[in-house]
Formats: C-alpha cells, sequence, structure tokens
C-alpha cells in the first residue's frame, strides 16, 4: 500500500465508494492471476512493482508527506464464494457475525498500529492532512471456523485460512485517488496439524492485518522523512 487519496466526494457514501472499491480491485486481481494487468488504470495511476503487496498502482508524483491524520472508512467483508467448511454448520447469523468480527479486528489493528504505535491520529472528518483509507477484505477463507456448537469435536488443520486486502488512498478533501493495493495472505502453514477454534483463527487474522497496516505506517514514515 502507498499513497491514496481516499473520500467521498460530490455527496458520495462511504458505502458506495468500497462498492466500487471491490469492483474496481475485483477486476485487477483477476486480470493479476492472468499477467493481464494495465501498466496505466482508467484514473490514471501507474502500475508500480512493490516488495510489500501483490498488486499497487500510484499517481505520477503522489506523496503521503503531508498526512498526518487518517480516516478510516468502514471495512467491507465478503466470503469467497466457494467456501463450504465441512467441520461445520454455518448459518446465515454465523457468517454475519464472522464479518462483523473480522471488519471490528481490522479498525482495531489498524488503529493500534497507526495511531498508538504510528501517532497518526484516526479522525472521523476530512481535512487538509488527512489521508482517507478505504478498504475491503475479499476471498475470506476460515478452513475451520468455530461456531460455538455445543459438543462440537476437536478440528485439526496446517492453515487457518485467507484473505484478501483491497484498498484505496485518497485525499480526503478532493478525493482524488493516490493509490489503490490489492494483497494476498494465507495463514502460516505448518507441516503438522494444529487445533483451530475462535481464538488460534483470530490471532492468524490479526497477524495479517498487522503486517498490512505495518505496510501503510512504513509508507507513511518513509514519506515523512523526505
Amino acid at each position: 500500500m502507498l499513497d491514496s487519496r481516499v473520500g467521498s466526494h460530490n455527496g458520495a457514501s462511504r458505502g458506495a465508494v468500497v462498492a466500487m472499491l471491490v469492483l474496481s480491485m475485483c477486476g485487477i486481481a483477476a486480470a493479476a492471476s492472468k499477467n493481464q494487468l494495465e501498466a496505466v488504470s482508467h484514473d490514471g495511476l501507474e502500475l508500480t512493482k512493490s516488495s510489500k503487496v501483490d498488486v499497487l498502482y500510484k499517481r505520477p508524483g503522489a506523496t503521503l508527506e503531508s498526512y498526518k491524520k487518517l480516516m478510516l472508512d468502514p471495512v467491507s467483508v465478503a466470503f469467497r464464494k466457494d467456501w463450504k467448511p465441512s467441520s461445520a454448520q454455518v448459518s446465515s447469523s454465523d457468517r454475519e457475525r464472522i464479518r462483523s468480527d473480522v471488519a471490528e479486528e481490522f479498525r482495531k489493528v489498524f488503529t493500534e498500529e497507526l495511531q498508538k504505535k504510528g501517532g497518526y491520529q484516526i479522525v472521523d472528518a476530512a481535512g487538509p492532512d488527512v489521508l482517507r483509507v478505504s478498504a475491503a477484505v475479499v476471498d475470506l477463507y476460515i478452513n475451520a471456523p468455530d461456531t460455538m456448537q455445543p459438543g462440537r469435536s476437536r478440528t485439526y488443520t496446517t492453515s487457518a485460512g485467507e484473505m484478501t486486502l483491497i484498498a484505496e488512498l485518497r485525499d480526503s478533501e478532493s478525493g482524488q485517488i493516490l493509490a489503490r493495493a490489492a494483497d494476498h495472505k494465507d495463514a502460516s502453514s505448518s507441516t503438522s496439524l494444529t487445533w483451530t477454534n475462535s481464538l488460534t483463527n483470530a490471532a492468524d487474522a490479526r497477524r495479517m492485518m498487522q503486517s498490512w497496516a505495518k505496510t501503510l505506517r512504513s509508507a507513511l514514515d518513509a514519506a515523512r522523512e523526505h
């Protein structure tokens, strides 16, 4: 992830911004899998090599130097279409609870990394030094979701699951986009089976989110050092 200005401009709602983000980045992700990424996006962003994320588009000349605060849009969460865990019966309420938990944890992790550790204030209003971050977690796949059903037997896996982050960074006042990124992560796999439950699932998800939050904080720190 790198500089980008994400914001609702001309009255666009946060939900609409995230919806457009998901559609845009899903198209990019599909193209990336076929090595058919465009060198320049429809809105003038240039494909840029990155060692931190799978796909990165940046606006030429854009910088994060002036941003000291961040506005985090509510995070959208979507399961992978073929997600059908065999280890548990997952109800509609279970799915909604998982989505809510993932979105809540995402905000907690980013607030902790950026505000508490990085000193970047998290705010709710646009401003000249406010970077707006719109993000979505898609293709969420939990190998052994813990539905906490009575009498459920233990489930052992080599990986808790995987997820993909798609994100845009925009100037909060003008709404001009500075960067767009996509990155896929898989929970650390091992050669041995590990008991998987709600605690281990949450820990693995948090580690993946922390990696993304650190990437953004590093980009902000690097821009201010120049």
